[in-house]
């Protein structure tokens, strides 16, 4: 009977973290894919729609389309294509399952590290329920944020085990946990230091002088070995870290992903990765005002203001460091946010965004554990304090909870992500853009061209919204209009293939037909394997000597 409580209870603590993320999340069920990433990373990606085919999985190892190399990521999104095809239900299901499956994870390995059930606690239903994590598991495209975090934690879960009983078959199992993190998305560039950190706390595996050390695990050398023996230990997890960092890079810059030295000067880069380290903590305390997309203030960041975020870093810093001798866990939280958020702060600029809610899901596991175990220290000479932290931490919960089911109900469709993104933001094209997206494929025209036009008006160089609102202007039968945003976009973007095709297809209608010929030919230089282009040309041939019904532009 005793055995059986006792299984009950430890179960109870994994009930309720299944529960509580499942329920706050759970009405994902009934959204829609965004038409921001989601189109390119399943809804309008042929290799994926196909299921889980030799081509397909040829692709998915093979290919850099996204600007990035995740093999993983492509498999996962076939294989959900391969059993639930293209409804979204069930994408957000697999999401959603993921993310669970996340929590459960943290909250066993951090409770076997540390043996503090409570503190692990907390952090896992943080996690699980923090208004920031919603663009990770709400959105579809970011896929490989919960699926690389899993294997994140699997990751952290072997080498603990290796740890415990230091045998060949437990490092290879970690080896082989890290490589296909990395092949999900290569945020996990960080977890052997991160891996180090845990050797300092709750491991204790790193010999130094600190008063109350953490002790040795059971199972481990009663000898904790050297600050050198532990880097040698991790020179193969190095080498599968920087292979991925130089895959990476290069299939980001080979895509254009990476931005210029003249597009964002690295002056701009410094000043708004200083000021995106504190902002992110401000969204972790205070979780308003969120988006999809944060547009970059590029030249107009603060110079004051960052000058203001690296000295409060410091600060920061200085404190964990001084207080590590009896509280090591405030430096391990504290580099474990700054370390893990190295690869995405925009020092490397990937994209036009400034900062963005999903490169949140990893870091601020180091601020929750901070919290979990620095509040307790706090209060620990106060008579009530169990009650006092248990109370604070349910009301703190809760509140997270209900944050986090009102900003999910911004990720029904693009519409309402998008008209949200706008009311918190300033300046955003993107936005506007994909919001004129949304209404032109509900043939909502006006509404389309009044967004696409206020997105120009931000960005008058971006060739995709010129492109757009040609196809909203042809139709609504305005073909001047049309044919002026086409030759835009391919002044901003000459290779532009799209653009040839739909100015071929206004002067179809028109009855130009040579002149369409020649567009649709120079799309196909453009792309030889443009079967859109390809057939337009056959029935322009058959439009010329029978004329028929145009075909109609397509965004």
């Amino acid at each position: 009977m005793d055995k059986a409580s006792n299984k009950y209870l430890t179960l109870c603590p994994y009930l309720a973290l299944a529960f509580a993320g499942f329920a706050v999340f759970w009405q994902v069920r009934s959204y829609a894919f965004i038409n921001y990433d989601d189109p390119q990373y399943v809804t309008a990606n042929p290799h994926v729609k196909a299921g889980l085919t030799r081509d397909s999985v040829t692709w998915a190892f093979t290919t850099s389309h996204a600007g990035n190399w995740h093999p993983l990521t492509w498999l996962s999104h076939m294989l959900d294509c391969q059993l639930f095809g293209t409804n979204p239900r069930w994408h957000h299901l697999t999401n959603l399952l993921l993310h669970v499956i996340n929590t459960l994870l943290l909250f066993a390995v951090l409770k076997r590290m540390t043996h503090a059930l409570w503190q692990s606690a907390f952090v896992a239903a943080a996690f699980a329920l923090h208004p920031l994590h919603v663009q990770s598991v709400a959105w579809i495209a970011e896929r490989k944020d919960v699926l690389s975090t899993l294997f994140w934690i699997l990751t952290m879960a072997a080498y603990l085990r290796y740890v415990e009983h230091p045998r060949i078959t437990s490092y290879l199992l970690t080896l082989l946990a890290l490589a296909l993190g990395l092949m999900a998305k290569p945020m996990l560039v960080t977890l052997p230091f991160v891996l180090l950190l845990l050797d300092y706390w709750p491991l204790g595996r790193l010999q130094c002088k600190h008063q109350n050390a953490g002790k040795a695990l059971p199972g481990s050398k009663s000898q904790s070995p050297p600050l050198f023996h532990l880097l040698i230990e991790k020179i193969p997890l190095f080498i599968l870290v920087l292979s991925s960092s130089i895959i990476t890079f290069i299939v980001q810059q080979k895509s254009g992903a990476i931005k210029t030295a003249e597009t964002f000067p690295w002056t701009v880069r410094l000043a708004n990765a200083l000021i995106s380290y504190l902002t992110y903590i401000g969204k972790m305390i205070w979780p308003s005002r969120l988006a999809i997309f944060y547009p970059h203030p590029a030249e107009s960041v603060s110079i004051s203001h960052a000058v203001l975020a690296a000295l409060s870093l410091l600060a920061i810093s200085a404190c964990a460091i001084r207080l590590a001798r009896s509280h090591r866990y405030l430096l391990v939280g504290w580099l474990w946010y700054l370390g893990t958020l190295v690869p995405v702060i925009g020092l490397v600029q990937v994209g036009n965004q400034a900062f963005a809610d999903r490169y949140t899901y990893i870091p601020l596991v180091g601020l929750f554990i901070i919290a979990a175990w620095g509040f307790p220290h706090l209060l620990a000479k106060y008579q009530h304090r169990k009650i006092v932290l248990g109370t604070s931490a349910v009301a703190l919960l809760l509140a997270l909870s209900i944050c986090t089911r009102i900003h999910l109900r911004h990720w029904r469709n693009s519409i309402s992500v998008f008209e949200h993104a706008i009311k918190v933001t300033h300046n955003n094209r993107m936005a506007y853009s994909n919001l004129g997206v949304a209404f032109l494929r509900q043939r909502k025209r006006d509404k389309a061209i009044t967004h696409f036009t206020k997105a120009l008006q931000i960005d008058p160089n971006h060739a995709m919204t010129h492109l757009n609102l040609g196809v909203a202007l042809f139709q609504k039968a305005s073909h001047d209009g049309a044919i002026m945003h086409f030759t835009e976009a391919l002044r901003i973007q000459p290779d532009l293939a799209e653009a040839y095709v739909n100015l071929g297809i206004v002067y179809a209608s028109r009855k130009k037909f040579d002149e369409a010929i020649k567009h649709y030919n120079e799309a196909l230089r453009i792309n030889p394997d443009f079967a859109r282009a390809r057939n337009l040309i056959k029935k322009t041939l058959l439009q010329r000597s029978k004329p028929k019904s145009p075909a109609r532009p397509e965004n």
